[in-house]
This record gives structure tokens, sequence and C-alpha cells, in this order.
């Protein structure tokens, strides 16, 4: 029985001229639990104008085979990825178009052997063999993280401005804890990270690609403390807050917060926070130094929580 992981890629290359070792990397991704989106294990039919046809695309415009191609990339998820396979560093015409496309749409790109013919950057952790990252992804659980030279900072830095600008929506939630005894006030959870500088926020993350807000929460909620949880109210969405201390210029990342009910204080953290407590809202802003995003959020949820009490 194959291992599966959450990783996916998509392949690049000349079918016509590297089509042996397109396969056996195919079969190497496959086989260490890795999804290759495409190509579709198959055989080649024929060649029409250097262009290699695979069954079923013999009358097909070349450039609607390309473009189905290319919408592979918008299926890739959070630890997806695009693999070149350019064997002499030559990476030629039709996958040079694709290797465009991938950068343009930010996709992580790694390579067989570094770039000769083309002018495209690439950082200096970009370039593996199949076998040494397939090992690393399985030792890591992770795709090995952007190197930039010093040297090459302004030219990293203008390469990420050309990137076509997005919205990131992320969820966030205001983990909720009633007592057994109802007259006691409710707690929230909040965590310690370092992405914040050792202060305090809120449990959430990213919404990957297809999914749902709730099904994102119920993800990042489990995943950073182990609670389950039942989605309750929506509190608030937002733009991310400027000079928060990570804020992206280009991005819109949009916040959609909700409070989440939890029945037990058990938290076991995966790594992603540091610490942890159970505190009252209007303690906790008094108390603590919380980042300005989940600051927003819980100010929120305090004032609701205190109308709530007036009624």
């Amino acid at each position: 029985m194959k291992m599966k992981t959450n990783f996916s890629c998509v392949i690049h290359g000349s079918f016509r001229k590297h089509f042996d070792v397109i396969q056996k990397i195919y079969k190497l991704f496959i086989d260490a639990g890795i999804e290759v989106l495409a190509p579709q294990q198959s055989e080649i039919v024929s060649i029409k104008d250097g262009f290699a046809l695979f069954e079923g695309e013999e009358k097909l415009d070349q450039r609607l085979i390309e473009l189905i191609y290319l919408h592979n990339l918008k299926k890739l998820g959070e630890n997806g990825f695009s693999y070149f396979i350019n064997p002499e560093g030559y990476i030629g015409k039709s996958t040079s178009y694709e290797l465009g496309i991938a950068q343009l749409t930010n996709t992580r790109c790694f390579y067989y052997s570094k770039l000769e013919d083309h002018p495209a950057y690439v950082h200096k952790n970009a370039v593996w063999t199949p076998e040494d990252l397939v090992t690393y992804i399985l030792e890591n659980g992770a795709l090995p993280t952007p190197q930039i030279k010093r040297s090459e900072r302004l030219i990293h830095k203008m390469w990420e401005d050309l990137m076509v600008p997005c919205s990131v929506v992320a969820t966030g939630a205001i983990i909720e804890y009633q007592p057994k005894r109802r007259q006691s006030e409710k707690e929230i959870l909040l965590v310690k990270t370092h992405k914040w500088g050792n202060k305090y926020s809120i449990v959430g993350g990213k919404v990957k690609r297809n999914e749902r807000l709730e099904q994102a929460l119920i993800r990042e909620v489990k995943e950073e403390t182990g609670l389950q949880s039942e989605i309750g109210q929506h509190i608030c969405t937002f733009d991310q807050i400027k000079n928060s201390g990570y804020y992206l210029s280009g991005i819109q990342h949009i916040f959609v917060d909700n409070i989440v009910k939890v029945t037990s204080k058990k938290v076991f953290l995966n790594g992603e926070a540091q610490d942890y407590i159970w505190i009252p809202a209007k303690e906790a802003l008094e108390a603590l130094a919380i980042e300005p995003n989940a600051r927003h959020t819980v100010q929120m949820y305090a004032t609701r929580q205190s109308q709530l009490n007036i009624l």
C-alpha cells in the first residue's frame, strides 16, 4: 500500500526530450505519497510540430492543451509545488512559458538543475534532485524554504513585486470555554507565538484552496490545540491592520473571526505556539500584550459579552 502525504505537485519539462526522466520522477513522487496532478500517467501517441501529444489530445488545439495543463496549478494547495525537469539546464520554449505562469501566480518552484538558457530568477534553495527533494519533504514535513543571497535581495524583492496581487483569507477563533458553574465568567484561549514577538494572539490560519471558512476554522483549532470545537457566532471581518508587524503591501489580507465553543481545556500545542492561557476576555485586554489584529477581535468579543450581560 502506497503512503499518502498532503503534498501535491505539477511536473514540467519537455515530454519529447525527457519523457523517460519524467516517468521516473512521476513514480518517485507517487511512491513517496506526493500527489502528481499533471502529467497523467499515459504514453505519448504522436509528435506534432515538436509538441508531444497524449491519447485524446490528437485533435485538440495545442494552446488548449497547454491551458488545461496550467489549470492544474490552481489545484495546488498550501503544500503544492511545481517541479521543472531540465537535466542539461535547458528548459525549452513551452516549459519556459509554464515557468512564467507558475512564478507569476506564486507557485513554489523547484528545479532539477540550474537554469542555463533562461534569465528567470531562481533563489539559492530551489535546485533539488528529485530524490533529495523527496527526502527533505518526508523528513521535515514541509517544502524547502527560500534562501536569498545577500547580493540578490533587491532582485528577490523585485521578483516578489511582480507576482499577481491577491487576497489571502484567514480564519481566527475566539475559543470560548464556559465553566461548569454557569455564574462563572467565560474564558477564552490565547496563544503566545514567536511570530508575533512573543505577544499573545488567537488561534487561526489561512483558508486553503477549495476549503470552506468553517472547515478551515475547525481544522486550524484541531491542528493547533487538539481541541474539538463547534462554530459559534461571527464576530468580525476586517482587512489586515497596517503597522501590525505582519502587514504585506500588495496583498489584501482578510480576517474572518468567529466564536468557537469547546467543552475541554486540555490543550496540546502543535509547535506553532510556545505557550497558552485561559483567561476572561476583559482581563486579557487589561493584563496581556496582545498583537494588534487579535486585540481588535478580542475587544469586539468583550464588548459583545458586556452587552449580553446587561440584557
